[in-house]
């Protein structure tokens, strides 16, 4: 299983042990879905797993779809270089947080193929965590997920995936029992993506674009230059017209170096930014995260009058 930036929270998660709520579920769940925390992980790496799947409309186009009544956080804390088999630590139950986490969580770009991409591979602090969404009528979702110390996890319903990473999220909100995700300072940074993206390289229709250069150094500020509705329009369909295919995670680099990597990043009403990263150097030089393409020089030419000065 494969990894990202993170948190320690092993210790934190033990800490919270005595205070996690104690499970009783007020609603009847179908038989193939269990009712309560499994006592151990069952996955073998960060995330990836949950206990059962569910035949819950929708599950197959978002990972948490519609509008449950109450989340169940189970957590497993253990260490990335051995992981696997880690054993129940405690449990929190969100009520009045679970619709907008569901709304949340539901937004991010899913595919039902592997989701898996390179990671970095440094040891330390991991929690595994199952979500368990619980909806009016009875029916229930799990959806697994985990914290880890380099952020590169596959969060699942046991239908489709994500390589979105909302580990730090979860780990908030198993703490305090709120649901508020992180913001990153510089919007440039940050994990993004959007549901559709495996369909479309940018889905919807989206109110604005954002085109993200290079940091001069590591962890700063990202130039940058936000655009409107028209342009955002304009260079998303350029975007769609392109001949895709499932993305690698790679390419290979080309002779051309005239221009760095961009991010491009297309803004909605509702929901998180659609993530299209654009690299002159590279074949294929166009990658939302599920789909790529070669970068023509109409997408090349537009991108560049959209970008910050260098």
């Amino acid at each position: 299983m494969k990894s990202f930036h993170g948190v320690r929270v092993a210790l934190a998660v033990t800490a919270t042990c005595a205070a996690a709520v104690l499970i009783s579920q007020a609603v009847r769940a179908p038989s193939s879905v269990p009712t309560s925390c499994p006592e151990r992980w069952g996955g073998d790496g960060p995330g990836g797993w949950v206990p059962a799947a569910t035949d819950l409309d929708g599950a197959g186009e978002s990972l948490v779809p519609g509008e449950p009544l109450s989340a169940m956080i189970c957590a497993y804390p253990g260490d990335s270089t051995r992981p696997g088999g880690e054993r129940l630590a405690g449990s929190r139950v969100l009520t009045r947080e679970a619709g907008a986490m569901a709304h949340d969580l539901g937004y991010l770009p899913v595919t039902t193929d592997d989701p898996g991409g390179p990671c970095a591979r440094t040891g330390g602090a991991m929690t595994n965590y199952l979500i368990r969404f619980t909806y009016p009528r009875g029916e229930a979702l799990w959806v697994g997920s985990a914290e880890e110390v380099n952020s590169c996890v596959t969060t699942t319903n046991g239908t489709v995936g994500t390589r979105s990473y909302v580990g730090r999220d979860i780990t908030a909100a198993y703490r305090t029992g709120t649901w508020s995700p992180v913001r990153p300072d510089d919007p440039c940074h940050g994990p993004t993506g959007r549901r559709g993206q495996n369909e479309r390289m940018v889905p919807g229709e989206p109110v604005s674009v954002l085109v993200c250069g290079q940091a001069a150094s590591y962890g700063g500020h990202s130039p940058r230059l936000e655009h409107g509705r028209q342009a955002a329009e304009t260079l998303a369909a350029t975007l769609n017209s392109l001949d895709t295919r499932p993305s690698e995670k790679a390419c290979h680099g080309t002779e051309s170096t005239r221009d760095g990597d961009l991010r491009v990043l297309f803004g909605y009403p509702d929901g998180p930014p659609a993530d299209v990263r654009v690299s002159p150097s590279c074949d294929p030089g166009v990658d939302n995260g599920l789909l790529q393409a070669g970068l023509d020089d109409t997408v090349r030419d537009q991108v560049a009058r959209l970008a910050p000065p260098a």
